[in-house]
């Protein structure tokens, strides 16, 4: 009975440890994922915004676009008002004419001088030469501002610089439209990507290149993508800047420190054909550090093979050199 009783104690005894040690691991590895391990759910998908502006000023006579439309680089968005623009193009191509027809005077008139030989005064001669070199001057003058005028016109048509999605709101017709002044936006549909927003603790296991798990909310299956970068600076918010170019340190300290997020950009590498890419959207990143540990595995194992090689090849070639010496 006593041995039995033995027993039983040890096994109960043994049992509790292996019960207290799955449960230590089980905690290390929840406390090391959420504490360290390199993933946040503080990530957006992101994307470039075009803010197109006209270069001319006017009334739009006519919109060819609508709210929230998908489109194509060089589609025409709306048209600014081209009867001023094309009034002013009729004008400078007749003060180029004007020029033109001035500077062939003043040539007929150089070319007479000339052929009546010393008939003609130098000073005569060289007040026609002038002449000539000025009417020149005016008729490409004048052909800049012909040009500048065509180009005025041509600037009253507004084509979107990308391919991509209008905001909320396109122009409408007979609106009044400044040169300068955005009017309508388009985000590039070719520029979606992901901004991870990790806290400084979590970049130890972090590196460009590596692949990347994103969860978007509301969606059931996960996107692919790699690191692309991470940024070199962020603001510091204890220090301003003086007027006397002096570092002005805020004195007070806290000893609850919060970790700095550090913004990790993400490019996606496959995206299901049903998802709804819409910039702003909130995203857990998951950075898998296996898939890195593996890469750079293989890549320590080809480097070691490569350097292997190397002292073969070194070897090979004073015998290359020897057997061309007694061909020689």
């Amino acid at each position: 009975m006593n041995v039995k009783k033995t027993w039983f104690s040890a096994g109960q005894i043994l049992l509790t440890l292996i019960v207290v040690v799955v449960a230590a691991l089980v905690l290390w590895r929840i406390v090391n994922y959420y504490m360290f391990s390199p993933w946040t759910r503080d990530g957006r998908v992101r994307a470039d915004v075009i803010q197109v502006a006209p270069d001319v000023g006017g009334l739009i006579t006519r919109v060819d676009v609508v709210d929230n439309q998908q489109v194509k680089q060089g589609q025409v968005l709306f048209v600014i008002d081209q009867a001023r623009y094309s009034l002013a193009l009729r004008l400078a191509q007749a003060a180029l004419e004007q020029r033109k027809a001035t500077l062939a005077q003043a040539k007929r008139e150089y070319a007479r001088n000339i052929g009546l030989g010393n008939l003609v005064a130098a000073e005569t001669l060289e007040e026609s030469r002038t002449r000539v070199d000025q009417g020149e001057a005016a008729a490409a003058d004048a052909q800049v501002q012909v040009d500048t005028a065509r180009l005025n016109l041509q600037r009253t048509t507004i084509v979107s610089p990308v391919d991509g999605y209008l905001n909320d709101r396109a122009p409408r017709a007979g609106e009044y439209v400044t040169a300068g002044r955005a009017v309508v936006a388009v985000v590039d549909m070719h520029s979606f990507r992901v901004d991870g927003y990790f806290e400084e603790t979590r970049l130890h296991g972090i590196q460009i290149g590596q692949p990347v798990e994103i969860t978007v909310m509301g969606e059931t299956r996960p996107l692919r993508g790699h690191v692309q970068s991470i940024v070199a600076a962020i603001e510091d918010r204890d220090r301003q800047a003086a007027p006397n170019l002096l570092p002005n340190v805020n004195p007070a300290f806290s000893w609850v420190r919060l970790a700095q997020r550090i913004p990790v950009r993400v490019a996606l590498d496959e995206v299901p054909a049903d998802f709804r890419m819409i910039a702003g959207r909130t995203a857990t990143v998951a950075v898998r550090t296996e898939a890195n540990n593996d890469h750079q595995a293989a890549h320590a194992n080809n480097a070691s093979g490569a350097v292997a090689s190397q002292p073969a090849m070194n070897a090979s070639a004073p015998a290359a050199s020897q057997a061309a010496g007694a061909s020689q």
